[in-house]
């Protein structure tokens, strides 16, 4: 098949979500026939082809990642519609690129040239929740945030919560392994997954896992799902496991530290005290800064950092907990801390943290996002790091972190327009990485490979590790059409 090349990053202004080169493909026979095939066999509302309605489904987050250029997106509403879009594709090696809400922030779902896109949208439905096993059954389209809901109303938690929970989808969790501020304590999303439903890349419908609490038949092929980006299968029902509602009212700690030497230290201090914070974030100096300037949100910018913790636990246990994370803050430099038992001053506290990225966004075109994860007590350090490669390539980061589990989010500030800061900011980005690996941490924590850390992850991985991650592509899409090019790709 006759295709253009990719729209490189650096080639076309960030945002662009036209996909401008659809007028000049070729007419591919083997999609013509698949478009063919999928006309006949689906509703009409199912296949969008016109530019315009195509635009929004090129790519993800990752405003830097390439993206090629769709025959078509399909927005199926069953499993069955799902095999029968992989089937046609698998019959004339069509590539498919699986897609939830576009949240993600690595090009996992960016479309590759003369690829159906698969649009999982419209499947989202909630099964089935379960209160005496304590267990939900979803389409992969349910949103997080609704899914949260409904289990609420239950009594139930589902506690995987990444930031974009109001928005992602679950199919998307589960694609991505996503975490968020709860991870610290509670899991990723793998530690909640119990089973799916999976339309193999031969277009054949699979289930792997089980309901039961426990269950060790054969290999674990539903934790081989989670986090396969939709390399291995295109995934159209989930069973999670929930947990009994948390009613107990949170205690929320706050510390700020004049040195990143010292934030470090607290939050190493922490774990070494044996305390487990449900929710363990870290905002340095530029975060706070840009917040203050956007919402005037009082917040001390002579600080290096803030540290928010808070505890879950039932009292007395909870004042015990609250206690000992103030001391290992005070002990450690902190030059104002407090614990905060005003639900409202707490909220406002965890607002801050979330209005980061948004003010960010006032002072630039675009926030690049980084993920690296390291060892805990290697946070400190690798903060420092992450400022003189800034200063280095000329280029600002601000960084936020689930301090608690050593996961930093590097945010790197660029105009769209400036061809030679998007440069600097693309070097800055691999030497973030290259850093991380050298304090033993790993490329990404929670936003996946994707196209962006596909460099990144072959110089943290051995040759012997990345091929058996490639047989298993192989082995399970032996066409390659799902999602080329994506994860070891």
């Amino acid at each position: 098949m006759e295709t253009a090349e990719p729209v490189s990053p650096l080639d076309r202004p960030f945002g662009d979500d036209r996909p401008a080169r659809l007028a000049t493909l070729d007419a591919d026979p083997a999609a013509e026939a698949v478009l063919a095939e999928l006309r006949a066999a689906l509703p009409a509302d199912r296949l969008l082809t016109d530019p315009d309605t195509i635009g929004p489904y090129v790519h993800d987050e990752a405003e830097w990642a390439e993206y090629g250029t769709p025959v078509a997106v399909v927005r199926p509403r069953t499993t069955d519609e799902v095999a029968a879009v992989v089937r046609s594709c698998a019959r004339h090696h069509v590539a498919v690129v699986p897609r939830g809400a576009g949240t993600g922030l690595s090009g996992g779902a960016n479309a590759v040239d003369g690829c159906l896109v698969l649009s999982l949208e419209r499947m989202n439905d909630i099964v089935e929740i379960d209160p005496g096993e304590r267990l939900a059954v979803v389409q992969p389209g349910v949103v997080n945030d609704h899914l949260r809901a409904a289990a609420a109303a239950q009594d139930l938690w589902y506690p995987p919560d990444p930031a974009s929970a109001p928005w992602s989808t679950i199919g998307g969790n589960v694609a991505t392994n996503a975490g968020g501020l709860c991870c610290v304590k509670y899991g990723v999303t793998r530690d909640y997954v119990l089973a799916l439903e999976v339309v193999t890349a031969a277009g054949e419908i699979v289930r792997v896992g089980r309901r039961t609490a426990k269950g060790v038949v054969g290999y674990d092929l539903a934790g081989l799902m989670v986090g396969s980006e939709g390399t291995l299968g295109v995934i159209t029902e989930v069973t999670v496991r929930l947990r009994p509602l948390r009613t107990t009212p949170p205690r929320t700690v706050v510390g700020f530290f004049d040195s990143l030497a010292d934030t470090g230290a607290a939050v190493a201090a922490v774990t070494a005290a044996g305390l487990q914070p449900a929710v363990f974030e870290l905002i340095d100096r530029h975060s706070l800064r840009a917040v203050n300037e956007w919402r005037n949100a009082g917040l001390p910018e002579n600080a290096a950092a803030l540290l928010l913790a808070q505890t879950d636990l039932p009292e007395p246990a909870a004042t015990a907990e609250a206690e000992g994370i103030l001391a290992a803050f005070e002990a450690c430099g902190a030059k104002d801390a407090m614990i905060s038992t005003d639900a409202v001053e707490a909220d406002a506290l965890f607002e801050a943290r979330r209005m980061v990225y948004p003010a960010l966004e006032q002072r630039a075109d675009a926030v690049l996002t980084e993920d690296v994860c390291l060892p805990r007590q290697k946070l400190a350090d690798m903060l420092a790091e992450v400022e003189r490669i800034g200063e280095r390539h000329t280029t600002f980061i601000a960084t936020v972190a689930h301090a608690g589990d050593g996961n930093l989010h590097p945010l790197i500030i660029v105009d769209r327009h400036d061809v030679d800061a998007r440069r600097r900011a693309q070097s800055a980005f691999e030497e973030i990485i290259d850093a991380a690996i050298a304090r033993g941490g790993t490329v990404t924590g929670e936003h996946g490979v994707g196209l962006l850390k596909r460099a990144g992850m072959r110089r943290e991985q051995s040759p012997q590790v990345l091929s058996m991650q490639r047989a298993i592509k192989a082995a399970l899409d032996p066409l390659g059409i799902l999602n080329p090019g994506k994860v070891v790709g």
